[in-house]
């Protein structure tokens, strides 16, 4: 999964727990830290509004995690303006790179197609 400093919310939080469940490499760079939900945001009489942080997210051990610090990569990959200019997308090469590597070490399982079951004539 391709992260960086742009991934924020949800974006965090998906990241966070790819990366838990072990569903593949997190690459990029550390994601944004912004993930305290706000509810309960009542209008104003100019229609405007306010919002107050209200919540946050922690482990099931009660430790507070990735807001304010985000998640990090498994591999880091900076994204160069120059290379990207250029057409390149070094992170998107790398991931690329990875999963045919990781394909290469754990090819999926070839599944053989079975006969059609006879329904006439039951």
């Amino acid at each position: 999964m391709l992260i960086n400093g742009w991934s924020g919310s949800g974006g965090d939080c998906f990241p966070y727990y790819f990366q838990k469940a072990g569903l593949g490499p997190l690459i990029g760079t550390r994601t944004w830290g912004g993930l305290i939900g706000i509810t309960g945001t009542p209008p104003l009489i100019d229609n405007g509004s306010v919002s107050v942080p209200t919540f946050g997210i922690y482990t099931t051990k009660g430790e507070w995690i990735i807001e304010g610090y985000g998640v990090d990569p498994d591999i880091k990959v900076v994204d160069d303006p120059a290379l990207m200019a250029k057409g390149g997308d070094p992170q998107l090469e790398r991931a690329i790179d990875e999963i045919l590597k990781l394909l290469k070490k754990n090819p999926p399982p070839v599944v053989k197609k079975p006969k059609y079951p006879m329904r006439a004539g039951r």
